[in-house]
This record gives C-alpha cells, structure tokens and sequence, in this order.
C-alpha cells in the first residue's frame, strides 16, 4: 500500500493516533487527523506531536467534503470499526486500516504474533526476550505498550518482529501476515465493543487468514474453540496443553514441561525453574517456547530465557510484604477469566480487591474459583454491585463495599492477618476510575509501599 503523497485520514490522537501520524509523516502523506473529543482544542492536538503540526485537523464531526477529499483511513484500535461516520467512510470505498496494518505495510523483516484473551503480555515479553537471546535486531511492539507504527521505519530485513495483537487490532488487518502466530485461548471479553462471542472469536481466529503452508500456528488443545480451529488451517499447527500429554507438541506432565515431536520426547525444564507462578503461566511458557522453536532458535537458547523471565509489571506482580501479610498487583486482570487466574496463582488465604469498568461480563465462574481461599471480597468501582450480587447468588457473602482504591487496600490490611494475601485483581477495566490499567496498578503499589506496619 502507498501512502506517499496521499490523503491519510487518522481517527484518534492518543498514543496509537500519534505513532501513526507520525510514521505517516516520515512516508510523506498528507494527513488529516480527526478527534471526536469536542471538548479538546486544536492547540492541544498540534502540542502533542510535531507530526500533528502541518495536518488538518477536524475535532467532532468530520464533514462530506472532508470524507470525499480522502485516499486511505487509519483507525486507532480505541476506535470501534461500526460508528456512523466509520461506516460512512466504508461506503464511500476507502481503504480502511488500523495501526497494526499501518506499520506491517511500512515495516520489513519477519514478524512473529500473539493473541489470546488472557496471557498475551507476558508471553509476549517473554517470546521477546527469547528473541533477544539469539537475535541481533530485535523488536517487541504492539499492545504491550509499543505501537508497531513507532518502530516500523526503523526495520530492516533483518529485524525479528515479535507483537502482542488485540481482538480490536485484528479487526483492522488486511494484508498483515506474521510467520509464527499464536492464539492462547478465547473466553468473554469486549463484549461491549465486539456484541457476540462468535464476532469476538472471529477477531482473533483472523490473526491467521493471510498465513499459509509455510506459516505456523501455535493453539491452546485444552481450548475447544482453538483445538477444532486447527484442525481446519492450512498452516502447520502446534499445539500445547497443561492438562494431558500429547504425542505432537507441548504439554505439562507433573511439574515437567515436555516437548514431542515425532516419537521423541524432551524435558526443556521444571517448573520450579521458573520464576513464574500459575498453571496458566506454564501454558504462556509452553506458547513462548513452542513459537520460538518453531522460528529456528535453538532449545538450549529458549530455556536460558525461561529459566531467568521475571514476570511483567501489572501481571500477579509481587509487591511487598507487610506485618507478614504479602500484596500482589494483578491490575491487568482486567476480565473475569484472567483474574480467575490470579486467585489460582495464590497459596495463602486471601483478601481480593475487585470491581471497576462494566464490559458486560459475567462474574459466576470468577466468584466459583475463590474455592474457599477468598477470606473476603472489597469491591470498588462502577460493577461493584452486579459483581456483589452475583457473589451472593453463588452463596460468597464477605463482601465489603469501598469508594476508593486506597480504601479498599486499607480495608484489605485491617482485615489481614500473618500469612494471608492481599491481591489486586479486578476482574474489569480500569475506566471507570482510572486511565488504564497500568495507572490502577501503579497507584496500587504505591499505596501499599506507603501503608504503615
């Protein structure tokens, strides 16, 4: 796709907003950059990159001669793909991109890609750093906090690509084809924004239409959606399981996980190397070594990652301890099947910190796997009450309300004895109260190292 000299509509000017505008600039489109804030000032735009400093900008409502004079639309993931002027856009026969197809189209070198619900970030660090080890220019982008766009012109056809790929970024793609791609699992999520659990599942299955025989793709077998998914692809599929042994690929047998491949059968490490807690990190394991593997990087390399990853920042994150009472900041779980994950991880009474952005999930199966660990449930946030409800019908009723997160984590530590957890994992997005879930997580632990023994 060329964009030199073209007329580049970008909706959004948050971080993906700027990163594409700004790589835009560098390939000499004219652009046009909308926002639909209209509280926002055009002053404010133009001072937040220098990208935004020769474009037009148009704040609330983009107008029909405005929509007739453009080439190619670029949207920032935040943006949903079925708003009136989106579709106004897509009737008029324009080219419709987000920022992941922005920066493949730009970029060169391989790229290896991730997907999931859950899981994604730290398999994403984690495929990182195995690059990393064998690699000489390696780059990690994507929802992990870097946009692609921001480091697309820097690539080289030697540049090993890894990418942590959402469900709205796969909604924009065309032409984007990673060599090794990988999807984790699949359970509600973004339900607000996709309307069905078969659109979500589409979103993510997407991340391997444009792969071929040549391509692999790495599935969860303990998921069944993914399971019956790969066995209709046409690329070479890997599979791992945490729950039973499988005569091709990776799987956990005991506290080993094992590798297979055509009657042979490999230990790459025991769990207790790792510095990562929870069956659903082994699963994150497994999906990080078996990518990598599949690329061409040597075993003995792979483990030397695994061996010594610490988990990423937000993610079951150790803070401190305190009067014998230990805090963990699992801010990303932001749906209730990553912070199921987060309660399994705990081996000590807990005090459970949840509540936040209604996505219209569900929170049964979340409130079931507190399994008799969960001392007590401090709920914050605009889901506070759905969520007390549904504790209630599930027979939970050590439910405490709080206005804010620092009330919250106090509640919590008055509460807590010797040996207990107290776990931040909200089971929502962090919108109501918040900026993102890194901002919750970080106001976490900042209260926390502050509380006084």
């Amino acid at each position: 796709m060329e964009f030199t000299g073209k007329k580049v509509l970008v909706v959004g000017t948050g971080k993906s907003g700027i990163a594409a505008a700004e790589l835009l600039q560098k390939k000499n489109a004219k652009m046009v950059i909308f926002e639909g804030n209209n509280k926002l000032q055009e002053t404010e735009i133009r001072a937040k990159s220098e990208a935004f400093a020769e474009a037009k900008i148009v704040i609330g409502e983009l107008q029909e001669q405005d929509m007739d004079a453009l080439d190619i639309v670029v949207l920032s993931p935040g943006v949903p793909t079925d708003l009136p002027m989106v579709n106004k856009l897509r009737e008029k026969g324009l080219p419709i991109i987000g920022e992941i197809e922005l920066a493949y189209q730009c970029a060169k070198g391989k790229i290896l890609a991730i997907t999931g619900t859950n899981g994604k970030t730290t398999t994403t660090a984690l495929l990182g750093e195995i690059m990393k080890n064998y690699f000489t220019d390696v780059k990690v982008v994507g929802n992990i906090g870097i946009p692609y766009t921001s480091v697309a012109a820097d690539t080289t056809d030697d540049t090993v690509t890894v990418a942590e790929i959402s469900s709205f970024q796969l909604e924009t793609a065309v032409d984007f084809r990673p060599e090794v791609t990988a999807i984790l699992n699949i359970t509600p999520d973004h339900l607000n924004r996709h309307h069905t659990m078969e659109n979500y599942i589409e979103a993510k299955e997407s991340i391997t239409k444009n792969q071929d025989a040549s391509c692999t793709c790495v599935l969860n077998y303990e998921d069944e959606v993914l399971r019956k998914f790969g066995e209709n692809l046409q690329t070479k599929v890997v599979y791992f399981s945490s729950r039973q042994k499988l005569s091709d690929g990776y799987y956990l047998d005991g506290e080993n996980i094992c590798r297979s491949f055509g009657g042979k059968e490999e230990i790459i490490c025991n769990v207790n190397e790792l510095n990562l807690l929870g069956k659903h990190n082994y699963e994150n394991v497994m999906a990080a070594a078996a990518m990598a593997d599949s690329f061409g990087v040597p075993m003995e390399k792979i483990k030397e990652v695994l061996v010594r990853f610490q988990a990423v920042e937000h993610r079951i994150e150790y803070v401190t301890e305190k009067r014998g009472v230990k805090f963990y900041n699992d801010s990303k779980g932001t749906n209730p099947d990553a912070a199921i994950q987060g309660i399994r991880a705990m081996n000590r009474p807990t005090l459970l910190i949840g509540g936040g952005y209604d996505k219209q999930s569900e929170y049964d199966e979340w409130i079931n796997a507190f399994d008799g660990k969960v001392k007590k449930l401090v709920l914050i946030g605009e889901t506070k009450e759905k969520i007390a409800d549904t504790a209630k019908n599930c027979g939970f009723t050590e439910i405490v309300f709080a206005d804010s997160l620092e009330d919250a984590i106090q509640i919590c530590y008055d509460n807590a004895e010797e040996g207990d957890a107290v776990l931040l994992s909200p089971a929502c997005a962090s919108w109501d109260m918040f900026g993102s879930y890194e901002q919750r997580g970080d106001m976490f632990k900042e209260i926390v190292r502050n509380l006084k023994e």
